[in-house]
């Protein structure tokens, strides 16, 4: 969900809009001060007994968990949600000023390479035994950062495509597209039946998940976006870069994404478009969003419509690139070692398959896409109670990260530059071709480190 969606989210990525109310619960929470003694930054090393801040971009778990959670450890959880740029903001301003935001945080991929470099977070082998982690958690090499790890990743997270069977059916698409020629001939299909009008969905709103879903779709056109010094890959009009950001806007231009989208978030596209049968395919969406949005009856209306679909590359399939989110530890956390238990207890296995819908749609976790946990993944698997689990895996198997060489330093600003840019091209207001100057001369300044 990262950015990755943030990123992202995302994914990854913002996965859920805040209302105004945790918005102002957030900052009262900043206003406050270290807690009683021992730890470097000011935190105390109590645990029991303590009220801990977790803040992420998203909706809380099950209450019945983290009521569960106290139960076991004496630690309650204040948990605040918060969109996933806005997350970003507040996390740099806290760290800035060296004042208290939260005692765990979200640590996205596209942000570990910034993290690590400016030391805003505990180090979690510090607290807990990541060695041990590792061969359970193919992904923390992604939180790692000169040797330290900065987060825990607490979802597998990657970009896939899914489709309504039901509307691609009533359309004549009976052959699951293979090729982005195939994907949108079949989207041009889905449009004239009339079904939808609209049937893509495409986040423009000026945001992290637009970034991400361009990277996507620059992988399915064969090609990535930065090389692994940090160099634009896609200022050529040839390049597949350059084609993605054709394709994005195109696809608003001729009526495939629907007008008002312009100002719609990747969230708010799967919650209010794709959960709702207004749209009927969303080429960058969030693994693990059939099982845990659009198959729950209580906050979808396409139950056991919605599909993923092999992301659609030049001549065939091609792989998903990975997005994944971690929770880490501020420096300037009252309760750095209670964070700790919250993170071991947050990204354990029981709780991972609880999260993924295994037990239960009761214990599910709205804003879970795929556990990062292999062994997780194999319990689930093997109860069928993975929602397309075979494919799940086999897209996870084969997934890549966005960048080569790693997220960047420099990854927010450029990230900034793209959806910026690609936001502005889809109003009309720029040309493609203008857009993606501006993106590579921005990735070019920045690599060099002018």
């Amino acid at each position: 969900m990262g950015a990755g969606r943030g990123t992202g989210t995302t994914r990854r990525r913002a996965l859920q809009l805040v209302a105004g109310a945790s918005l102002s619960a957030l900052l009262l929470a900043g206003c406050g001060g270290g807690g009683g003694g021992g730890q470097a930054g000011g935190g105390s090393t109590q645990t029991s007994g303590v009220t801990i801040t977790v803040a992420l971009a998203a909706d809380p778990p099950p209450k019945a968990a983290l009521d569960d959670f106290t139960k076991q450890t004496g630690i309650t959880v204040n948990w605040v949600n918060i969109d996933w740029d806005s997350l970003q903001t507040k996390i740099s301003a806290a760290a800035t000023a060296k004042t208290y935001f939260a005692d765990a945080t979200d640590v996205d991929w596209s942000r570990v390479g910034q993290l690590g470099k400016l030391g805003w977070f505990y180090p979690m082998g510090d607290y807990l035994d990541v060695e041990s982690m590792k061969a359970d958690m193919p992904q923390l090499a992604s939180f790692t950062s000169d040797g330290k790890v900065v987060g825990i990743p607490y979802d597998a997270s990657f970009m896939v495509t899914t489709y309504n069977k039901k509307l691609f059916d009533a359309a004549g698409v009976t052959k699951e597209p293979t090729t982005m020629d195939e994907y949108t001939a079949a989207l041009q299909k889905v449009k004239a039946k009339g079904d939808v009008e609209h049937p893509l969905d495409i986040p423009f709103a000026a945001s992290e998940g637009l970034s991400t879903y361009w990277y996507e779709t620059t992988g399915a056109f064969g090609g990535s976006v930065l090389d692994e010094s940090g160099k634009p890959q896609f200022t050529d009009p040839g390049s597949p870069g350059y084609k993605a950001a054709q394709w994005m806007v195109d696809a608003m231009k001729n009526g495939l994404v629907p007008p008002g989208n312009i100002n719609v978030t990747d969230s708010q596209g799967q919650q209010t478009l794709m959960a709702k049968g207004e749209v009927a395919s969303i080429f960058s969406d969030y693994s693990g969003t059939v099982g845990t949005l659009y198959d729950l009856p209580d906050q979808s209306s396409v139950k056991g419509q919605v599909r993923y679909l092999a992301t659609p590359g030049v001549t065939g399939p091609t792989a998903n690139l990975s997005n994944p989110d971690g929770v880490g530890i501020p420096k300037e956390a009252k309760y750095p070692q209670a964070a700790a238990k919250f993170i071991e207890w947050f990204t354990s296995e029981q709780q991972q398959v609880d999260f993924a819908g295994v037990n239960g749609p009761e214990k599910a976790f709205t804003a879970f896409p795929i556990p990062s946990r292999l062994s997780a993944v194999e319990k689930m698997t093997a109860s069928g109670n993975l929602v397309y689990g075979d494919q799940l895996s086999t897209m996870l198997e084969g997934s890549k990260p966005v960048f080569p060489g790693g997220a960047p330093t420099w990854y927010p600003q450029f990230s900034n530059a793209v959806y910026t840019n690609l936001h502005a091209a889809a109003t009309g207001s720029m040309s493609v071709d203008d857009a993606i100057k501006a993106m590579g001369d921005t990735a070019t300044k920045l690599s060099s480190g002018q």
